[in-house]
């Protein structure tokens, strides 16, 4: 019997790189950001620098920290797309390196078209890499399979059948190969509804065969709540404006924690199905966005909290069950200056007289108030 390697623990700067690249991808495209986001990366260092099952994008954190910031935006990119394009199950019967070799072809032309770097000996064709990945494995010389194209001295070619045997285990249900391809063919759609909401550029992989299955997007509610709570401190058009006036970079921003002020509605106007799932996707974008904090507030017509809000937390039982007065979560903000304030509710209240200075976004359950009721804020409507 073999004994498994414990799953390494990543250093204390793995979640801050992860999240300088993220940050800087969203300066150039809102839509490789939104893949970025929604991926899984996780420490390994059974793979010589990165790799992907098809689920989840592993990352060997010492040769990773060793990369220019450019080289490893582009390497993370470059695995998230062989990820997100189902580059891993599609390959079927088909001779694995030959296989590789294809993908490859497909996204380091992808990566470059974003304008991000790829390495030294990427393979490019600029013929075959606008084809469908089982197009360009057709075309490729089978004389070619000879050749090492193992990829490890390549950025990213390493499409692996499975997990390393020394990264952190999956926490929830178990996911096989048809929830993989829905959750991907989900995110992609996401990412290019991100896209046009930003006005800026065209889809960057409109031309690609590769994503011609996909339909027309529709930004659903929790995509939505990610671009309010995550575009800062650089919303997808570039810095914010408090930043950039006191000199900082893009690069400097992991240091900057932003604080979200998060309010539950607990008058009985919104069920527990509905705080649950937005606290959830609260946590999960804090898991993303290690810089980000925030702090949870239940009212009605009291303000109760606040309760610490982190990635793992468990959520604290509703206070309340009165009236709705949204004027004492309001009197935080002017005590506490939050960075933004999230506040979930059916919009039947008090509103306060005069519009905060931070941004709001109003997350409605379904049968709450019309958007011309809320006087200040964005509206969020959550599905029926």
């Amino acid at each position: 019997m073999t004994d498994k390697p414990p799953p390494i623990h990543p250093p204390p700067d793995f979640a801050q790189l992860l999240s300088g690249s993220r940050l800087r991808l969203r300066g150039k495209s809102a839509f490789f950001a939104t893949l970025l986001l929604h991926t899984d990366i996780v420490p390994s260092r059974e793979v010589a620098l990165a790799g992907t099952d098809g689920d989840r994008v592993y990352l060997n954190p010492e040769a990773a920290a060793q990369l220019p910031a450019a080289q490893l935006d582009g390497l993370l990119l470059h695995e998230v797309l062989h990820a997100a394009l189902s580059h891993v199950p599609r390959r079927g019967p088909r001779e694995k390196k030959r296989w590789n070799r294809a993908a490859d072809l497909i996204v380091n032309g992808m990566v470059a078209q974003a304008g991000l770097a790829t390495a030294e000996d990427a393979a490019r064709d600029e013929h075959l890499e606008a084809l469908s990945v089982e197009e360009v494995y057709a075309a490729l010389e089978d004389s070619q399979d000879e050749q090492d194209s193992s990829g490890e001295g390549e950025a990213g070619s390493d499409l692996m059948d499975g997990p390393p045997s020394d990264a952190p285990p999956k926490t929830g249900k178990p996911s096989n190969t048809a929830d993989t391809a829905r959750r991907w063919k989900g995110t992609l759609e996401q990412a290019r509804a991100a896209q046009s909401l930003t006005g800026k550029g065209s889809d960057p992989l409109g031309m690609h065969r590769e994503l011609a299955r996909l339909a027309p997007a529709r930004l659903d509610w929790k995509s939505q709540l990610w671009r309010f709570l995550a575009r800062t401190p650089v919303d997808f058009g570039g810095f914010d404006r408090r930043f950039v006036g006191r000199g900082l970079y893009l690069e400097a921003l992991d240091d900057e924690s932003l604080h979200a002020l998060i309010a539950v509605d607990t008058s009985g106007s919104v069920d527990d199905a509905a705080v649950k799932a937005l606290v959830a996707e609260v946590q999960g974008i804090l898991g993303a966005y290690p810089h980000v904090r925030a702090e949870l507030y239940y009212a009605d017509t009291e303000a109760y909290g606040p309760h610490p809000l982190t990635a793992g937390s468990e959520i604290p039982p509703p206070q309340g069950g009165g009236g709705t007065d949204f004027r004492p979560i309001f009197g935080k903000v002017a005590d506490h200056d939050p960075d933004l304030l999230v506040y979930l509710t059916d919009g039947y209240g008090d509103f306060p007289e005069l519009a905060p200075r931070v941004p709001v976004l109003w997350v409605v359950p379904p049968g709450g108030l019309e958007d011309e009721g809320f006087p200040f804020g964005e509206v969020l409507r959550l599905e029926e």
